[in-house]
């Protein structure tokens, strides 16, 4: 069953290996169990229905992944994904979380389609490389402001917007702990170093009495609050298109990141680069999308993480869909997730933005027609608040840099049509 499914002896590995690999892969990324259900929490959604919402879309992603396209990449709802869903969409535009799983649905079926006409190819090629770099580098520096936010690092000011907190506070001082853990374990090449971080921070919690004891294994918490909630007549709304594309695109260059880097470093590419059964990965990707929102989570994207498991030998959907019993399994540690605090996740969320922020050293930045729309992007997607505004707020820099400058001929047909419809969405649907 292994080799017809998995074609195990002809990608030059083994069950065992494999499964090691999976095992690998999740312990990476198993964090994300502990930070989605309290970000989506903070929209007002039942933490406990967005637990288990999370681990079966994780698993889903992950199981589709594994056995028709067959390739060793894990899926789980998406780091920046979920910070635009809930301090974006929810909080910063004041929409239900239910009209925002409705646009993360909406999201999902057009990349379906995107990647079942294989427009998908089209779109990626036409969008400038330095947009994509700077789109990556703002979501980066969005998930810094909302991890230093969260462990109460960064405060409201009434003079200055934002201040440094109290730092000699217990939360903020086991944020600032956690996040340093993280850095120390990964530079040792230890992979479980943000697992091991969040539990670290979590069990001196409870040893100082800042967070209740709630026991470690239980039945999973009901699903039904979050289950088939979507509001899609509001999500139809025209103030939702922007969100919409903002979601899909997000997850569209994500994702074939992530793809590219996890196919070249465990040799899966062809000899001109492209990847086979690249449609079916994409559709593992999308399908993934459309069931997490019903069941209630934000988008389901591939992850990066999953260069883990290829790293230890991974060549195969097995350790896929090893990821994805895994996930199935953490359904039963619900209590645990229920007692980590915020200030024990904002050192993985703090590590996940410096990982985004990379990007940056990609940037030519002696070439001012791209080091303007990246700074752009950078500022403002932190500083409004918003991916949206800050991919919008891009193009428009773009488009208007590279036309005063002289390079009209950089600028894509599909680069002039979004630019204009983003300055239309800021003069008419603001």
């Amino acid at each position: 069953m292994f080799e017809r499914l998995f074609k195990i002896t002809e990608n030059n590995t083994s069950v065992r290996r494999e499964t090691i690999a999976g095992i690998t892969t999740f312990i990476t990324m198993v964090y994300i169990v502990f930070v989605n259900p309290a970000m989506l929490a903070e929209a007002g959604m039942d933490q406990g229905a967005a637990f288990v919402a999370t681990c079966i879309a994780a698993a889903i992603g992950c199981f589709i992944m594994g056995l028709w396209a067959n390739y060793p990449l894990a899926l789980a709802p998406g780091m920046g994904l979920n910070a635009f869903f809930t301090y974006g969409v929810v909080l910063g535009m004041g929409h239900t979380w239910q009209a925002a799983l409705g646009a993360v649905f909406m999201s999902g079926c057009i990349f379906l389609c995107l990647s079942l006409f294989k427009v998908r190819e089209w779109i990626i090629d036409a969008i400038p490389l330095v947009l994509k770099r700077a789109i990556a580098t703002g979501i980066g520096a969005f998930l810094a402001l909302i991890a230093l936010k969260n462990a109460g690092i960064i405060v409201a000011s009434p003079a200055t917007l934002v201040q440094l907190g109290d730092i000699t506070a217990p939360g903020p001082l086991l944020a600032i702990f956690s996040f340093f853990v993280i850095a120390a374990l990964l530079y040792r090449d230890m992979k479980s170093g943000v697992l091991i971080s969040i539990l670290l921070v979590t069990a001196i919690a409870l040893g100082l009495d800042l967070v209740q004891y709630q026991g470690i294994v239980s039945m999973p918490p009901s699903i039904a609050p979050t289950f088939m909630q979507l509001d899609f007549a509001s999500a139809l709304e025209i103030s939702m298109l922007t969100v919409i594309f903002a979601f899909l695109f997000v997850d569209l260059f994500d994702t074939s990141g992530t793809l590219v880097a996890v196919t070249q470093k465990a040799g899966l590419a062809d000899e001109q680069g492209k990847m086979p059964r690249l449609g079916r990965a994409l559709s593992a990707d999308s399908t993934a999308t459309i069931a997490g929102s019903m069941l209630g989570t934000s988008t389901t994207t591939s992850y990066i993480e999953s260069v883990a498991g290829v790293s230890v030998g991974g060549r195969t959907g097995l350790t896929a869909v090893v990821v994805g019993i895994c996930f199935l399994l953490m359904m039963f540690f619900a209590p645990l997730a229920g007692m980590i605090p915020a200030y024990a996740t904002a050192g993985a969320i703090l590590y996940v933005a410096v990982l985004m922020m990379q990007n940056l050293k990609l940037v030519n930045w002696d070439d001012m027609t791209d080091a303007i729309p990246v700074s752009v992007v950078l500022l403002m997607t932190p500083l409004t608040f918003s991916i949206a505004h800050g991919i919008a707020l891009g193009f428009i820099s773009y488009t208007a840099v590279k036309l005063v400058c002289g390079k009209k001929d950089e600028i894509s047909i599909s680069v002039w049509v979004l630019t204009a419809l983003f300055i239309v969405k800021f003069a008419f649907l603001s």
